[in-house]
């Protein structure tokens, strides 16, 4: 492998350790990960942190180590995905990255009950021809504040009458993340 690449894959997991872990409390730290402790595949995986292993912040290493074990863990289509998905990520403008992770934040933040919501309003919104996703869109953006409120309401509403929200198997049942 070489150096940029690994390179490359090492920021990958760092970016997926990164969205896809609950933060830790902030009155604990996590334990350091000794290299020694990491599988011959992590190593591997992550050998262009070797020389810089203990002065990593532990929690880094824990990110570090665990998006390892879900790169080992990919099949082959599932890596070029991700591959593909850290292309686009690195295209975007510092502006729009930035964007994203504040997105991404205020999400975190949310309770169980309402990020599954949120998924759930996305795989709906993503199911929907890409005309009908377009009609929205501009809705949305013509929308004063106060109808774009009434338009949540309405949402909610709707939702509610549906009854509790199923879960998909690849998000698991609300508060299991």
């Amino acid at each position: 492998m070489s150096p940029k690449r690994a390179l490359w894959l090492a920021c990958l997991l760092v970016a997926t350790g990164a969205w896809s872990q609950e933060p830790p409390a902030p009155s604990t730290s996590p334990p350091p990960v000794n290299w020694s402790s990491l599988s011959g595949e992590q190593q591997r995986v992550l050998q262009n942190f070797h020389g810089q292993w203990d002065s990593l912040p532990p929690g880094r290493q824990q990110a570090l180590s665990s998006g390892a074990s879900r790169w080992l863990s990919m099949t082959p289509e599932q890596r070029d995905g991700a591959r593909e998905r850290f292309r686009n990520w690195q295209s975007l403008p510092p502006e729009r990255q930035a964007l994203i992770r504040q997105r991404w934040q205020r999400f975190q933040q949310l309770p169980p009950e309402q990020q599954a919501a949120v998924r759930q309003n996305f795989r709906a919104f993503s199911g929907l021809p890409s005309e009908q996703r377009q009609v929205l869109r501009q809705r949305w953006l013509n929308a004063s504040p106060q109808q774009r409120m009434q338009m949540l309401q309405n949402q909610r509403e709707r939702r509610m009458q549906r009854g509790p929200p199923m879960f998909h198997p690849r998000f698991g049942p609300p508060g299991r993340r």
